[in-house]
């Protein structure tokens, strides 16, 4: 297997797939084709692609009403625009429908890079968590956004998937498995620190695991791939063992899963919780890895940002549970 894979890639590759099976599926672009990985599914399905043009919020409503008609519809487009533009026709004709309509929003975060503000999406989180009946999904690897297709296929429900641009490292050897609706993976285990990660910075919470292990933290490394709904029950269990958290997102410091895990753990357990995030700011111009690294993302950035954390603990700057 080759070390890397878009994650869209891992996507459309199942879907493809799966449509072979199912005639029911249905994909509906916004002069996306190419930006996600949907070529072949235009050319061996044609009668079930449709492409609407730079037009998300036509795209959308395309989607609810071939939804409504019966249809397991793929809504593909980049994230910044359907997290924004097309946000009232989300809200309405799909979430407050019921339409099952499932958003795949590629390029987010900041994997268009040198694009700028303008093209990245780093409120998505923070949005699609407030609109009632629609999940919220960020795949780590190909394999598991092959997993979460055919996951997705089985819910009657809308969904929002966020995944990037760029080729990433694999997390998982194959898709069997990786993604359960609702659940959270464990990834590693140790007792000195929980880092709950989402999406493609998952890997580099893995790899500074192994790092911070080497210099005597071990820590406990938790794959939340499902934000809405999210598994609280695992979220307290290992906030129970460890009594000290790390999230870790490709997100504003706003709204994501390090607020998610917060309000959980405020209500439940309350432990010392550090947020790796995007500031509150456009965030610097540069290709994707140059603003992981700007901002702590990169596996270096949370062992660094871990070991001051777990240094202001031990000098009684942060109090844990008795």
């Amino acid at each position: 297997m080759q070390n890397k894979m878009a994650v869209r890639a891992g996507i459309s590759q199942k879907l493809l797939k799966m449509a072979e099976q199912d005639p029911n599926i249905v994909i509906v672009t916004s002069d996306a084709r190419g930006s996600a990985s949907v070529e072949k599914f235009f050319e061996f399905f044609p009668d079930r692609s449709i492409e609407v043009g730079i037009a998300e919020q036509t795209a959308v409503g395309v989607a609810a009403g071939l939804s409504l008609c019966g249809k397991k519809v793929f809504v593909f487009g980049p994230a910044c625009f359907y997290s924004a533009r097309s946000l009232e026709q989300v809200k309405n004709d799909v979430a407050y429908s019921g339409a099952n309509v499932k958003i795949i929003a590629v390029s987010g975060g900041v994997s268009y890079g040198p694009l700028g503000s303008t093209h990245h999406a780093l409120h998505d989180i923070a949005v699609y968590r407030a609109i009632p009946n629609i999940a919220v999904i960020l795949p780590s690897d190909a394999n598991q956004g092959a997993a979460v297709v055919e996951e997705l296929l089985r819910i009657d429900k809308p969904a929002y998937v966020r995944v990037g641009r760029n080729p990433v490292p694999f997390v998982y050897d194959r898709e069997e498995n990786s993604f359960h609706f609702g659940k959270a993976n464990i990834l590693r285990e140790g007792k000195d620190l929980a880092i709950f990660a989402t999406g493609e910075v998952v890997w580099h919470a893995l790899e500074a695991s192994k790092i911070l292990e080497s210099i005597g933290i071990k820590s406990t490394v938790v794959d939340i791939p499902c934000i809405k709904p999210l598994d609280e029950d695992l979220i307290i269990q290992i906030a129970r063992l460890t009594q000290k958290v790390l999230t870790v997102e490709e997100h504003s410091v706003y709204g994501g899963l390090g607020e998610a895990i917060c309000s959980v753990l405020c209500r439940n357990y309350p432990v010392p919780t550090e947020i790796i995030a995007i500031a509150d700011e456009y965030p610097i111009t540069g290709k994707q890895l140059e603003v992981y690294f700007h901002y702590n993302l990169d596996f270096k950035g949370i062992v660094e940002k871990a070991q001051k954390f777990m240094r202001r603990i031990k000098f009684g700057k942060i109090h844990t549970r008795d």
